[in-house]
């Protein structure tokens, strides 16, 4: 198969997903600035009370072809955690979209819920402590089922960006910021 049919096949299979709405080809420069965009965010997470890194979009830029696209309040996030907070190496919460799974965690009294945040209270170190080490706000690359029977491509990685990148996204894309519109950019290399 022609590099152009791939492409296409996974434009298509990208705008079947339940709440896709845009698609969008990065070029280098685009890359370049997500690059920069996401390594000053770093810093901003949690109001300043941790620092972000975001595994997924550092793999997802390492890719040969990288596709941003637009969701809305339909699409289905992928399977978690999509976000993990470790302090000293240790994982001291991450999110939790699973209802039952959420009620579980809020009747241990091991656990703190906030929102769809989990703490695990036995790893959260006290406010002595917490000073000297900041928390990390970790992102880590997901995988993308809806592409994974493409012929032709290898390395699938999905990625969501940090608040500037998405804003960045959406201006390539001539789009507006909306409510319950969100971007993710999806990387895969050719076989």
């Amino acid at each position: 198969m022609e590099c152009q049919d791939i492409i296409q096949d996974v434009l298509c299979r990208i705008k079947a997903m339940k709440g896709v709405e845009d698609t969008y080809i990065l070029n280098e420069e685009n890359k370049e600035k997500i690059f920069e965009l996401e390594k000053k965010a770093e810093g901003a997470v949690l109001m300043g009370m941790g620092i972000g890194d975001n595994q997924g979009i550092k793999e997802v830029l390492k890719r040969q072809l990288i596709i941003a696209f637009t969701t809305n309040m339909d699409y289905v996030w992928p399977e978690g955690p999509n976000v993990v907070l470790m302090q000293y190496g240790e994982k001291v919460g991450e999110d939790v979209y699973d209802p039952e799974k959420l009620e579980e965690c809020k009747r241990c009294t091991d656990m703190l819920v906030m929102g769809n945040i989990v703490f695990y209270k036995n790893a959260v170190p006290t406010p002595k402590d917490a000073k000297k080490e900041p928390m990390i706000v970790l992102l880590p690359p997901q995988k993308c089922k809806d592409l994974e029977c493409v012929g032709g491509i290898s390395n699938i990685v999905l990625a969501s960006p940090s608040t500037p990148s998405d804003e960045y996204i959406r201006s390539v894309m001539g789009l507006k910021p909306a409510v319950g519109l969100g971007t993710f950019i999806v990387g895969f290399d050719f076989c």
